[in-house]
């Protein structure tokens, strides 16, 4: 617990207090829940729990969005919007440890776990510094038992965590942040761009997110191993998904499932009466609420609610898209498959990548001119023969590291890290780079 306070007061020592109050009630509310018998105020102290979470998210990361929406608007009509914008900065993983929160006296509410009765145990659930900044966004009934369990020194634990912790420094340091000079130079220049270059820049973006984001769950999960506790595995091979629904279940598991029970479920049951059409707008305001969640802006939005249009079209075109499939070959359905759901992937991330929605229009634009000029090549020379070389190296270095990790015996796992760390210090970026979650 002092460990995980040092490390959030690291960022800005001040803001532990804005935790320590959604802590707090948080943690009378599961208390209160559990005592009363009364439906009304079990659903009374729930409501409190959810405003004192969603209201300091929607104070500290949407406030200024939303002001500056209504800015613009009233503009429209010659009028003046006096509302003062908030000069903050957002508190780090805020939406991470929000969800984590609030899916502890959701789940206390509704029966599934019985509310913690040691405050110390509750703080930790919340404040677990291997996940707090950027998950898995944990269940209470998958780690606070885990809390109430003294840990002694396992040494196949710390063998386990430690690989898992060089594997996700890998994936970040030698992978992300090397796929990340030839990203953010592109679209730094976005007007200088061919159309090849800026199809590159996609496709490496969408390996950068993945390596960054996977990397840091890794980590995360090794840290706690090595320590003795068990998280949530977040990523499950997502590439490999053939459809967009099944890509949301294999990414950001721990989101797409907190999402799953506590929103999209509660809506569809909701509107169950309205059949298909009740399903598409339970999807569309669960991948709305997914989008606004990664970040204030429309770029998100659009990133979220894009998904949402896809697994809505797979859902009305079920029938049909099996009947053209089943005549292709099982492995050239399978691979088409994939490819087409990467390819969509590829687009929407374009507005998860941008700074705003003029900045998307300006990358499709660049995208859809087919323009293949020599701009590739000053691009390449920019980056440097080497430096582009080696991103096709670790590349390679990585999909094929990727495989070795699951087939190799656990007897070589020791050379396994020497090894991973001796590539880490060789071809790792030496950059100061922050994972890309952290912002939410």
């Amino acid at each position: 617990m002092a460990a995980s306070c040092f490390f959030y007061m690291f960022f800005k020592p001040v803001y532990i207090l804005i935790l320590a109050f959604t802590i707090v009630i948080d943690f009378c509310a599961g208390i209160l829940i559990e005592r009363t018998n009364d439906a009304t105020k079990k659903k009374a102290w729930l409501i409190t729990s959810l405003v004192a979470n969603i209201g300091i998210l929607a104070i500290f990361k949407y406030f200024n969005f939303v002001n500056s929406n209504i800015t613009g608007f009233v503009t429209l009509f010659n009028l003046k919007n006096n509302i003062p914008y908030l000069n903050m900065v957002l508190p780090i993983g805020l939406s991470f440890h929000t969800f984590q929160a609030m899916s502890y006296t959701i789940e206390v509410y509704r029966g599934n776990h019985k509310a913690e009765k040691r405050f110390g145990i509750y703080a930790l659930y919340v404040m677990f510094y291997p996940q707090l900044v950027a998950g898995p966004i944990e269940r209470p009934q998958n780690i606070l038992y885990q809390f109430h369990t003294r840990k002694y020194f396992n040494y196949d634990n710390a063998v386990t965590g430690i690989k898992l912790v060089a594997w996700g420094l890998f994936k970040k340091i030698v992978i992300a942040d090397r796929l990340a000079l030839y990203v953010n130079e592109v679209y730094g220049n976005v007007g200088n761009a061919s159309s090849l270059t800026m199809f590159l820049a996609m496709v490496f973006f969408s390996l950068q997110i993945y390596t960054d984001f996977s990397g840091y769950s890794d980590i995360a999960r090794g840290t706690a191993k090595v320590m003795g506790y068990d998280l949530l595995i977040n990523f499950n091979e997502p590439f490999k998904s053939t459809s967009i629904a099944e890509f949301w279940r294999r990414w950001h598991i721990s989101l797409s499932s907190w999402l799953n029970d506590y929103l999209y479920k509660p809506l569809s049951i909701s509107y169950r009466n309205l059949g298909k059409i009740g399903i598409s707008l339970a999807l569309l305001i669960t991948f709305f609420i997914s989008g606004l969640w990664h970040g204030a802006g429309w770029t998100y939005i659009a990133y979220g609610v894009l998904n949402g249009i896809a697994i809505i079209y797979e859902l009305y075109t079920k029938k049909i898209r099996k009947k053209i499939f089943s005549k292709l070959p099982v492995v050239i359905n399978t691979y088409l498959s994939r490819l087409i759901v990467w390819l969509y992937l590829i687009l929407c991330w374009v507005f998860f990548r941008s700074e705003n929605l003029h900045k998307a229009k300006t990358v499709f634009a660049k995208l859809f001119e087919f323009r293949f000029s020599l701009n590739f090549v000053q691009l390449f020379a920019s980056q440097g023969p080497l430096k582009f070389a080696s991103i096709i190296f670790t590349l390679i270095l990585f999909y094929l590291m990727s495989i070795v990790s699951k087939k190799l015996p656990d007897r070589y796992n020791t050379l396994y890290i020497f090894f991973l760390v001796f590539i880490i210090v060789i071809f790792g970026e030496n950059v100061t780079s922050q994972f890309i979650y952290f912002q939410f």
